[in-house]
């Protein structure tokens, strides 16, 4: 058998042009745009790239972008400054901080500042706590992007064996609740698990982002499962993924491709938090 790709360019664009609408409705009712505050700190090449679109994309669906740029010796404090600011500005639904920040900051120390109400990458406290809880939140947007691919497949979750393969804070622990909260039975692995492939073996659906380069083989995986690949693994100029997917393509059911996958959910999503952090917050 040859798997199903799951076409992660496909269902990007079917959420933007969804995006679009309803900012313009957004618009035409509250008299101004939806609007991303972006934060661009040090002179890191990948980061000014991954700005750059996330920029384009703010365009594309009618979002207003704000943007904000320093060079690698700015203090934590000018950051935190910016952000107080930013908290405040009634024409700012989300800020985005890109990561990473130069050495001398603590990352945390300026995340946290952020309103939980204009977290627009999902990682705050708050967030995720309402994430564990159930309740309504602004969710991590890669993990958000996982699980609307493997429903846009038509693949019921629910009653299903999820494997995750990774357990960080973005994409790991957040993806877990939120198959936990499809009402799979979920089982986490991570760099101390031993003999991985008893467990990546059991999975319906196994979710890799352990970000070490085909750590995942064809003969790991269950007969007509569903894999999904959101490592990012750059070598020599080449994208991989975490997952080996010439032999994992021939025993998979589905399968997402690096790139052409998870990655172009990652800034949909993120816009997605944006609006939806508009109409929540808004009248506040």
């Amino acid at each position: 058998m040859s798997a199903k790709i799951l076409d992660g360019k496909a269902l990007s664009k079917k959420i933007m042009n969804t995006l679009e609408n309803e900012a313009a409705i957004f618009h035409r009712k509250n008299g101004r745009r939806v609007g991303l505050a972006v934060i661009l700190a040090g002179n890191d090449a990948a980061s000014a790239v991954y700005v750059k679109n996330k920029i384009s994309a703010c365009h594309e669906v009618g979002i207003e972008s704000f943007e904000y740029y320093f060079d690698e010796s700015v203090s934590e404090q000018e950051l935190i400054d910016v952000i107080a600011c930013l908290n405040n500005d009634k024409n700012v639904d989300g800020i985005l901080v890109q990561l990473p920040l130069p050495p001398h900051i603590v990352q945390n120390n300026v995340l946290s500042k952020i309103s939980f109400k204009k977290d627009a990458d999902g990682f705050l406290a708050v967030n995720a706590g309402n994430l564990m809880l159930g309740n309504p939140a602004l969710n991590a947007c890669t993990p958000s992007g996982v699980i609307e691919l493997i429903k846009e497949a038509g693949i019921t979750i629910a009653g299903k064996e999820a494997v995750v393969v990774g357990r960080s804070n973005i994409v790991g622990k957040p993806v877990a609740l939120m198959l936990l909260e499809q009402n799979a039975t979920v089982i986490m692995c991570h760099s101390h698990t031993p003999k991985l492939s008893r467990f990546t073996k059991l999975a319906d659906i196994l979710v890799v982002a352990a970000g070490r380069k085909h750590l995942i083989k064809g003969d790991m995986i269950k007969e007509g499962a569903v894999v999904i690949d959101v490592g990012m693994n750059r070598e020599n100029g080449t994208l991989y993924g975490d997952v080996e997917f010439d032999s994992c393509v021939k025993r998979a059911g589905f399968i997402t491709p690096v790139p052409g996958g998870v990655g172009l959910m990652t800034i949909a999503m993120l816009l997605k938090n944006v609006l939806k952090a508009a109409q929540m917050y808004s009248m506040d």
